[in-house]
């Protein structure tokens, strides 16, 4: 008599793994917009203040973020690898939960302003990480238009908190967001300015503009290159030999063999 057992169920981290596939497929477009329109309120929020709205629809979208955080957390097969991967959107997700802000401003005596530029420079930081997590998973190809997008994002969102950080130091000159946005191109475009951050927060969110203008200056850089010999390479004249041109000798070649073995 055969045996006629059902085959086992799949294995329990391999049903979170399958549930956590088709989660990260239903909301992935939804949390892109919300971490777009997050990024878009922090840089808001620094600059000008938020409405009670705004603060409502920040609010709103920093549940929604939790929740996702906390389901993706219970689904992860290996949770202490997800949180190791995921410990900067962790912190972004700390912080309004703490309110530091508003504690801060209510201990002045203790070194308040140090302690609000120091979180806002956490969260400008997270902030932006999840919005070049989002821009990378719309964009899906990280090409010259990712990184073109990916510049305007980071140059928006470190106007303001460049703005955030200098904006009260006596003597500064970044007073209101478009000097600071002028500024912050400068950086990026690595030519420079004559101001120069004041406060500590300030000196290292432009040294982090100052390594991404770089990163993003040798990648534009590259790919001008590689366009101007590839050019190079279609001309029938150019020192350099293209797609066409190897592909005419290797028929040549193959002609020549043929010949050779015909006689």
């Amino acid at each position: 008599m055969t045996d006629q057992r059902e085959p086992p169920a799949a294995s329990g981290p391999t049903e979170r793994l399958v549930v956590l596939s088709q989660l990260e497929g239903w909301i992935e477009r939804p949390m892109q917009v919300l971490g777009f329109a997050w990024l878009g309120l922090l840089v808001v929020e620094l600059t000008y203040g938020l409405s009670p709205l705004l603060e409502v629809l920040s609010t709103a979208i920093w549940v929604v973020f939790i929740l996702d955080f906390l389901i993706r957390l219970v689904l992860a097969p290996a949770k202490g690898k997800y949180l190791r991967s995921n410990w900067l959107v962790a912190v972004s997700l700390l912080f309004p939960a703490l309110r530091v802000l508003r504690v801060a401003r209510a201990i002045r005596p203790l070194g308040a302003a140090r302690a609000i530029r120091g979180v806002r420079l956490v969260r400008v930081v997270s902030t932006v990480n999840r919005g070049m997590r989002a821009l990378g998973r719309s964009m899906g190809r990280r090409g010259l238009g990712y990184i073109v997008a990916l510049t305007l994002l980071v140059t928006a969102a470190g106007a303001a908190g460049m703005l955030a950080f200098e904006r009260e130091v006596p003597g500064g000159s970044i007073s209101d967001y478009p000097t600071a946005l002028w500024w912050t191109a400068m950086i990026m475009t690595t030519l420079g300015s004559e101001y120069w951050p004041r406060t500590a927060e300030g000196r290292l969110l432009c040294i982090l503009l100052a390594l991404y203008a770089f990163a993003a200056f040798g990648y534009l850089t590259a790919s001008l290159a590689t366009y101007f010999i590839g050019r190079d390479a279609e001309a029938s004249d150019g020192e350099l030999a293209g797609a066409a041109s190897i592909e005419a000798l290797r028929l040549e070649i193959e002609s020549l063999r043929a010949e050779l073995r015909g006689r």
